[in-house]
C-alpha cells in the first residue's frame, strides 16, 4: 500500500503539470506573498520594473520538485538573484509552512543561492489556486505586461530549458549574485543544526577572526548581539519558535544565513 501511495504521489507531481486557469497571452491577476525570510513580493510591482517573472509551483514532498529545484536555483543565481531582468519566485501550494519550506530549500536547493519562496504562511495557497496549478512542479513565465507567455516549462534538462523559454528579443546578460555577501574574500561560515530547539547551535568560521554576531527575527528586530574571536562559536538561544537570521560581520565581509527554531 505504501508503494502504491508513493507512486500516486509521483504521478500527481509530474502528470500534466501546468497552469489551467489562464491561456497564453492572458493578463494574470496581481498577487502579493511574503517569503520565508519576511520579504514581500508583489507581482505588478516587480513587472513594472521591466522584469520577466518565473514562477515555480511546488510542495515539499513532491519528488520531481526536489529533483528539479537545483535547476531553478541555478537560474536564479545565474541572472543576479532577482537583481537583473529575470525574477524567480517559488510558490508553495499552501499546505507547507515556513519551516517546511526553509528545510526543503536547504536540502534540495543545490550549490547555488536559492530563490525566495513563499509558503502557506506567506499567502502562497491563494496564488496556487488562482493559477489553477494541476500538478507539480509547474514552472511558468510572466512578461512585464503581466501576460503569461509560458504555461508549463517542462521537462527540464538544465538551466538552458528556462533560457529557451525567453521570448524573442529578450536576451538578459548573466550577472554575479551578491546576495548575502558584501565582500569577495573567502570569509564564510556554516551554522548547524539549521533546524533546532535553540540549544547547542554551532557557528563554524572558515578563518579565525574577530566577528560581530547579530541575530534578528523575521520582523528585523535584533534579539542577540556579541563579539567573538573564536573560529567556532557556541550559542544557546531561548526564543520562541520561528525563523531567525544570523549575521556575521568582520573586517573581511558580512554574511547572513537563516536558522529555524522549533
Amino acid at each position: 500500500m505504501k508503494k502504491i501511495t508513493f507512486l500516486l504521489l509521483i504521478l500527481t507531481c509530474i502528470t500534466y503539470g501546468q497552469v489551467t486557469t489562464y491561456n497564453l497571452g492572458d493578463v494574470v491577476d496581481d498577487f502579493t506573498v511574503t517569503d520565508t525570510e519576511g520579504n514581500v513580493h508583489n507581482l505588478y510591482s516587480i513587472t513594472a520594473q521591466g522584469k520577466y517573472v518565473f514562477l515555480d509551483f511546488f510542495f515539499v514532498d513532491c519528488v520531481p520538485c526536489q529533483i528539479n529545484q537545483p535547476t531553478f536555483s541555478e537560474l536564479y543565481d545565474k541572472y543576479g538573484c532577482n537583481e537583473g531582468e529575470v525574477y524567480c519566485l517559488s510558490i508553495n501550494r499552501g499546505f507547507d509552512n515556513d519551516a517546511d519550506v526553509i528545510a526543503y530549500g536547504q536540502t534540495y536547493g543545490g550549490p547555488f543561492n536559492h530563490p525566495p519562496a513563499a509558503s502557506g504562511d506567506g499567502g502562497s495557497g491563494a496564488v496556487d489556486t488562482n493559477f489553477g496549478v494541476s500538478a507539480y512542479p509547474t514552472f511558468c513565465l510572466i512578461n512585464p505586461n503581466n501576460e503569461i507567455i509560458n504555461l508549463d516549462i517542462w521537462p527540464l534538462t538544465g538551466v538552458e530549458t528556462f533560457e529557451a523559454a525567453f521570448p524573442a528579443g529578450f536576451d538578459p546578460t548573466p550577472m554575479p549574485c551578491s546576495l548575502g555577501v558584501t565582500d569577495t574574500s573567502n570569509f564564510d561560515f556554516v551554522v548547524y543544526p539549521t533546524v533546532s530547539d535553540g540549544h547547542e547551535i554551532t557557528i563554524s568560521l572558515t578563518e579565525q577572526v574577530t566577528t560581530d554576531v547579530t541575530i534578528y527575527d523575521v520582523q528585523g528586530r535584533q534579539i542577540y548581539y556579541s563579539t567573538y574571536s573564536e573560529k567556532e562559536i557556541q550559542l544557546s538561544l531561548d526564543v520562541v519558535s520561528g525563523t531567525y537570521f544570523i549575521n556575521i560581520a568582520s573586517e573581511n565581509g558580512s554574511i547572513t544565513k537563516s536558522i529555524v527554531i522549533k
